[in-house]
């Protein structure tokens, strides 16, 4: 069974979405009791990722200065600069532009980790980096909103949001994925939860995507006459910042495991991180948390394609494939 449902995985992941959308638009009612759950299944489901990377491994990506600079590069110069331009195209609405600017301008930290694994991605290296990327963004957002909007938004801006995620959804599974293997080596209790988690892996994911999707797809539908103009930026920007993450890491000579991780962290951003943020706005900037949850959604769609093109793609067979960074 276990085998059969990684060959089907990205089948799987659709079908998860599709069911999510059913129950969401079928019984709007379930969104908001659905929503509290959205924290503890990605926990979940990055903790029994966390317990495939050993803890040794992360520890040497920091080393991968290489790596880091791509990734700091691709998404604190490059993607600014695709996002301001994509963002021209609602600036003469606050509300959707402030929307646009705080999605797009934070990259993922969290269940992009899982998706690179899935498409045999350098999940490692980018775990190594998220302190690194979770604290460049708390600084630079509000740098990069003053600069991009004259939208009143700076003052509700708080860094808590992005603090209790990255308690909550990196370092917290992180210790205990990291405990559990050390315990593994001599408890069998430990062991077990060890060998069962790659098993339980397509399953969670199946579940945080159709509880994000039915928890949030009701209030996007409700406001899509308000939200259409945002769908063309949100699809186009994977579609441009995943080539331009490849391109920075053929560029740095990085693996291909590095060039597929810098692919999703080039494309997939800080949503659910940035959902509380949006939600404390004021109340002429209502329609800007719907503009970060129709993100989320479109997103999770486009993370599934890319499980499945972006290995075949970026080849670890590729004859001119350059030589893993050592930095």
């Amino acid at each position: 069974m276990a085998e059969w449902a990684e060959r089907h995985q990205v089948a799987l992941y659709i079908a998860a979405i599709a069911v999510g959308a059913a129950v969401g638009l079928g019984l709007p009612s379930s969104g908001p009791v659905l929503e509290p759950s959205i924290t503890p299944l990605l926990g979940l489901l990055l903790f029994a990722t966390f317990l495939g990377v050993p803890f040794a491994q992360v520890v040497r990506g920091l080393r991968d200065t290489r790596m880091l600079a791509v990734l700091v590069g691709v998404n604190f110069v490059v993607v600014p600069a695709v996002v301001f331009g994509l963002s021209r195209f609602v600036a003469d609405e606050p509300a959707l532009l402030v929307g646009v600017l705080l999605v797009l301008l934070t990259p993922c930290v969290d269940y992009v980790i899982v998706f690179v694994g899935l498409a045999d991605g350098a999940r490692d290296r980018l775990l190594a980096s998220t302190p690194l990327l979770m604290g460049l963004q708390i600084v630079l957002l509000p740098l990069y909103l003053w600069a991009m909007t004259d939208a009143d938004v700076l003052r509700a801006f708080d860094v808590r949001p992005f603090v209790e995620a990255f308690v909550f959804l990196i370092v917290v599974p992180l210790a205990a994925a990291a405990l559990v293997q050390a315990l593994a080596r001599r408890r069998r209790p430990f062991a077990t939860i060890l060998r069962a988690a790659p098993t339980a892996m397509i399953p969670l994911m199946m579940l945080t995507l159709a509880t994000v999707v039915a928890s949030q797809v009701s209030a996007v539908s409700a406001s899509a006459a308000d939200l259409w103009r945002v769908v063309p930026i949100f699809i186009a920007f994977p579609l441009i910042a995943a080539p331009l993450g490849v391109l920075a890491a053929r560029f740095a000579r990085l693996d291909a495991p590095g060039r597929r991780a810098a692919a999703f962290s080039a494309a997939t951003r800080n949503s659910l991180v940035v959902l509380p943020l949006a939600l404390a706005l004021p109340a002429s900037f209502a329609l800007t948390p719907l503009v970060v949850v129709t993100q989320t959604l479109i997103e999770l769609v486009a993370m599934v394609v890319m499980v499945a093109v972006v290995p075949h793609l970026i080849r670890a067979s590729d004859p001119t494939q350059p030589r893993p960074s050592r930095s």
